[in-house]
């Protein structure tokens, strides 16, 4: 029996990848290397710290007694200190030189730092993928016109693969600003109790370039170029606010983007896969529901929701720190990353394998082009003579009762009929029909869409090929 809470993002919806970067195991090993790290760099730089001691701590980076752990922090109510006692229990030759002039931000700010660069390359990752299915979708259907909407109202044509365009250009959009991102995250490094790096300072006798280069080193052998050039006893938590916005970025895209499939699917013209044995509804067994789709909204919802907790808390933060940010970002920071993993993994699955009803997309396309051939029924009527204010005034009024025809007695579209027995447009069946070809009326569409993935998207794919082609399998 399961009696407690579980969360559903980990139950149901983000990828065991995303879940292990925000588990104790991945927090704690972390902790582990950052020590490590640390005093090896202070051996490097003169401290009294012997290789075996390094060695012997290093050994123990994945080997965490969780148990024991869980004692130190109900004694002594602090868990970095409750990690320290765990660690030098399990290396007692090196216990006294583990955290050696550091604060506890140290391990906690620099582990937060190096989770949130790992969280967005593999969030960037997926979103690859997603535009590398999209971009076969798009050119796919390149070609095939639609009807457009404005206001959800027809609307002048373009292609289906036009409209996948302006889904992949809000990921576009968004992939560039993870890209930022990652390239902008320093860590915290060596910065001490304020960040004046007075503990380091003492400890190295007031050499202020060994203070400046141990910073660099561990910077270094954690994997970064630079650490950030001030800090309080925390990193400013704007940098939280930078992170989970670029998260949430995808939320609001994904969230168009499934708007559009769920209106697509009502008007039976694209759908989100269907499994054999899928239920759509427990009562009416006829029904498709796109759940897939409306999960991704129903989650970036929560995803964008989210990016406003640290905004508030960058901004009620107290000078060089305080501790009311500790609990909601333990929270809200891997709760950012474990929703926008779980709507890029549902969305890539969507994307495998849409289908569309072309038929149905041609023939409302078709209901409604009368509509819009009128001005090119206009200026072939004027080019054999006619008066073009006269003819845009019969023209007006024929729409109206066409439009009548449709929307009052549900019949057929009879514009086209009514204008070529106008004999004042002076205009065949056969010159009008010529006019109802769809690609007239698609402007650039086509070619559009090959330009925006040659030089937009191609050049993405090109570079993070390895990681294309991994395929999504739902929990549920």
């Amino acid at each position: 029996m399961i009696n407690k809470y579980q969360n559903p993002l980990a139950e149901r919806y983000s990828s065991e990848e995303m879940q292990y970067l925000f588990s104790p195991q991945k927090k704690f090993s972390t902790w582990r290397k950052i020590w490590v790290a640390l005093a090896e760099a202070e051996m490097e730089l003169g401290i009294n710290i012997n290789k075996e001691q390094v060695e012997a701590l290093r050994e123990k980076i994945e080997d965490i007694d969780f148990d024991l752990a869980k004692k130190y922090e109900k004694k002594l109510r602090h868990d970095v200190m409750a990690h320290i006692h765990t660690y030098g229990d399990q290396v007692p030759e090196a216990k006294g030189i583990i955290h050696l002039g550091a604060t506890s931000a140290f391990v906690g700010d620099n582990t937060d730092i190096i989770k949130m660069k790992e969280g967005l390359i593999i969030t960037r990752n997926k979103l690859v993928n997603l535009l590398s299915k999209l971009s076969k979708f798009a050119d796919e259907y390149k070609s095939l016109p639609t009807l457009g909407f404005t206001h959800f109202q027809p609307a002048q044509p373009l292609t289906v693969g036009k409209r996948a365009t302006l889904w992949m250009h809000d990921l576009l959009i968004d992939f560039y600003e993870i890209e930022h991102v990652i390239k902008s995250l320093k860590l915290r490094g060596v910065k001490g109790t304020t960040g004046t790096q007075a503990s380091f300072l003492e400890l190295f006798n007031g050499d202020h370039e060994k203070v400046k280069s141990l910073d660099k080193k561990v910077c270094s052998k954690l994997g970064f170029d630079q650490s950030l050039p001030v800090s309080g006893q925390t990193y400013s938590r704007k940098i939280d606010t930078l992170v989970v916005n670029a998260l949430s970025n995808i939320g609001q895209s994904l969230h168009k983007i499934t708007n559009d499939l769920r209106l697509l699917q009502n008007l039976k013209e694209v759908e989100e896969p269907f499994a054999k044995n899928q239920i759509g509804s427990s009562a009416m067994a006829y029904k498709r529901n796109p759940m897939r789709s409306e999960r991704i909204a129903s989650l970036s919802r929560h995803l964008i929701a989210l990016s406003l907790n640290p905004q508030m808390t960058q901004a009620t933060q107290w000078f060089e720190r305080s501790l009311d940010d500790s609990a909601n970002r333990r929270i809200t920071i891997a709760e950012g990353f474990l929703t926008a993993d779980a709507i890029l993994d549902i969305a890539n699955n969507v994307t495998s394998n849409l289908v569309v009803y072309e038929k149905v997309i041609t023939a409302r396309l078709m209901s409604e082009l009368p509509f819009m051939a009128t001005e090119n029924i206009l200026m072939e009527a004027v080019n054999k003579g006619g008066d073009r204010q006269e003819l845009h005034e019969r023209i007006r009024l024929h729409s109206m009762e066409a439009g009548k025809q449709v929307k009052v007695h549900g019949l057929e579209n009879d514009l086209l009929e009514r204008i070529s027995k106008d004999e004042a447009f002076n205009l065949s069946d056969k010159e009008i029909n010529e006019l109802l070809d769809p690609s007239l009326y698609i402007g650039r569409s086509v070619q559009q869409v090959k330009e925006f993935l040659s030089e937009e998207i191609t050049p993405i794919l090109e570079k993070y090929k390895d990681y294309i082609g991994t395929e999504v399998k739902l929990k549920v």
